[in-house]
């Protein structure tokens, strides 16, 4: 019921994560980034305990690979559970247990993975893969531009309600941490609407944590 991309800037070091699902609220559940570590999606019939646990394990020393054959060996019921990682040098490994839902598949790409149940058909995560890599500009651009992709080649079976996006930067919270929680339009383009608002600001809403001095105001009455 979830498809999602974890994905790396390469010339920036940003991590993101962009996730839709016809079940409510999914990126609270399934979304977690880590500046200089990675970036996991924890989906399928979740356990979010397994995102955390998976970004402690490369903050460790641990590869992608290595951590999500960790998650694999520690969690509970993972037949059950789907989950995506993406290390700080880009490389990415999956674990998808027997038993996620319905078509269930997954594609690796360059700085980039994708995996998703209950899917449409079983091209969706190739589709993202290749969105991700074609497009250009901001990371925020590039996972917008991948979910449009995986929605145009099928998306999930049914219709979708929710949908979030997450990046992480050099700082100890995520940067942008935008979420569409329930609607009946596309979620995805709820996303994409919050985050042409946001981009401009992202860089302001760090400075305004670190160096309230320094950061502009954006004409809020009262902080003009």
């Amino acid at each position: 019921m979830t498809f999602s991309l974890v994905a790396r800037c390469a010339e920036t070091g940003m991590f993101g994560i962009a996730i839709s699902s016809s079940s409510p609220a999914v990126a609270a559940r399934c979304a977690y980034t880590r500046a200089g570590v990675g970036a996991v999606a924890s989906q399928n019939i979740t356990d979010p305990r397994l995102g955390p646990f998976a970004l402690d394990l490369m903050q460790g020393g641990m590869s992608a690979g290595e951590a999500i054959s960790g998650v694999k060996d520690q969690a509970q019921f993972p037949e059950y559970r789907q989950v995506l990682a993406i290390d700080k040098d880009g490389r990415t490994a999956i674990h998808s247990g027997p038993n996620s839902l319905g078509i269930w598949t997954e594609a690796h790409g360059k700085d980039v993975v994708s995996a998703g149940n209950l899917l449409a058909n079983d091209g969706v995560p190739q589709a993202i893969v290749h969105g991700f890599e074609t497009a250009t500009g901001h990371i925020g651009d590039r996972l917008i531009a991948a979910m449009r992709a995986g929605l145009a080649a099928g998306g999930e079976a049914g219709p979708i309600h929710s949908a979030g996006l997450q990046i992480c930067d050099d700082v100890q919270w995520p940067a942008a941490d935008l979420r569409c929680d329930w609607t009946q339009d596309c979620p995805i383009e709820a996303i994409a609407a919050a985050w042409d608002v946001y981009k401009p600001q992202m860089a302001d809403y760090v400075k305004r944590a670190l160096d309230p001095t320094a950061a502009p105001s954006y004409g809020v009455p009262g902080d003009e």
